[in-house]
């Protein structure tokens, strides 16, 4: 499958626009987000979460056929937080479309239990998602040899 990165950019003219970064075919099947293991794969394969010094954001866009329609950069932090902000990630899912989304950060600590703020930040995140129709799917926090999938722990 191809993965395809994105970002946003200011026009001149001040509005916003997705622009195509890079593609990457990667050795993974196009239906992964059905399963938070297989996304971690993925992220770990093509990004390196799992080794970064810093705790990165990334947000998963999905068609209606739970198909990855793109990946884009949200964030990077500190080596224990990270700013997930619901206006820059719904912009993003927004312009490309997006009807469902999954979250990935990681803890460069390699302990991948949600924290008090990892858990208010998805309900925030989630509230949005649901108020403008582009739920999200799950939020996956990837450590160095185990991750925490929201949906797995029946975390709202």
């Amino acid at each position: 499958m191809i993965l395809n990165f994105y970002d946003t950019r200011l026009l001149e003219d001040g509005s916003t626009v997705l622009v195509k970064e890079k593609e990457k075919d990667v050795n993974y099947e196009p239906d992964i987000a059905n399963d938070p293991g297989s996304i971690v794969s993925l992220m770990n394969d093509v990004t390196g979460m799992d080794r970064l010094a810093e705790e990165y954001c990334y947000m998963i866009a999905l068609n209606s056929a739970c198909r990855v329609t793109g990946v884009f950069f949200i964030s990077k932090g500190t080596a224990n937080q990270t700013l997930l902000c619901p206006r820059e990630i719904y912009i993003r899912a927004l312009l490309i479309g997006a009807v469902m989304i999954v979250i990935c950060h990681n803890h460069p600590s390699g302990c991948a239990r949600a924290t008090r703020a990892d858990i208010e930040t998805t309900d925030k995140i989630r509230e949005v998602g649901d108020l403008i129709g582009i739920p999200l799917m799950d939020h996956i926090i990837i450590g160095r040899d185990e991750y925490f999938s929201f949906v797995e722990k029946g975390l709202p």
